[in-house]
C-alpha cells in the first residue's frame, strides 16, 4: 500500500456537509458523483495532499444508508492507494482477510475498488483503491 487516498464519511447530505468541509479546510469541492452500484452520491475536497470523500446514499438500501442508520454520520472507511489491486487483493487473502468482493469494481473518483471486511480490521472499514489509467 501506498499511501492513505482519502477519507470517507457518511452524511446525510454531500450539499451541507460539502458546505460544512469546504469551511473547515479553506477549500470547497472539486467534483461530485453518482456511483449507481452503491447507491451513493459523492463529493469530493483536497486540503494539501489529503482527500475527503463525502458519501451521501441515494436509496435505502444501500451500504452508506445502512451505516448511517446504525451508526449515524462519520467516518465510514478509510482508503488506501495501491499500484496493482489484483495483486494486493491476493497478498491479503493470503494473509487471511475478508474481501467484500472477489473482483474490483468500478469506484468513484476513476479507481478500481475493493473493501476489507471490517471484523478483520478492528471494526474499520478499509478500501484499496487503484488509479484506472
Amino acid at each position: 500500500m501506498n499511501k492513505i487516498e482519502h477519507i470517507g464519511i457518511a452524511v446525510n447530505s454531500v450539499k451541507l456537509a460539502g458546505d460544512i468541509y469546504g469551511k473547515l479546510l479553506n477549500t470547497t469541492v472539486y467534483k461530485t458523483e453518482e456511483v449507481a452500484s452503491e447507491g451513493v452520491k459523492t463529493a469530493f475536497l483536497q486540503a494539501g495532499p489529503n482527500k475527503i470523500e463525502l458519501l451521501e446514499a441515494t436509496n435505502d438500501n444501500s451500504p452508506v444508508a445502512r451505516f448511517i442508520e446504525k451508526r449515524g454520520e462519520g467516518i465510514h472507511h478509510i482508503a488506501f492507494d495501491v499500484t496493482d489491486i489484483q495483486a494486493e487483493m491476493a497478498r491479503l487473502k493470503a494473509e487471511g482477510f475478508i474481501l467484500l468482493n472477489d473482483e474490483p469494481k468500478q469506484g468513484a473518483d476513476n479507481k478500481l475498488v475493493c473493501f476489507v471486511h471490517p471484523k478483520c480490521t478492528n471494526g474499520v472499514l478499509i478500501e484499496l483503491c487503484q488509479e484506472i489509467s
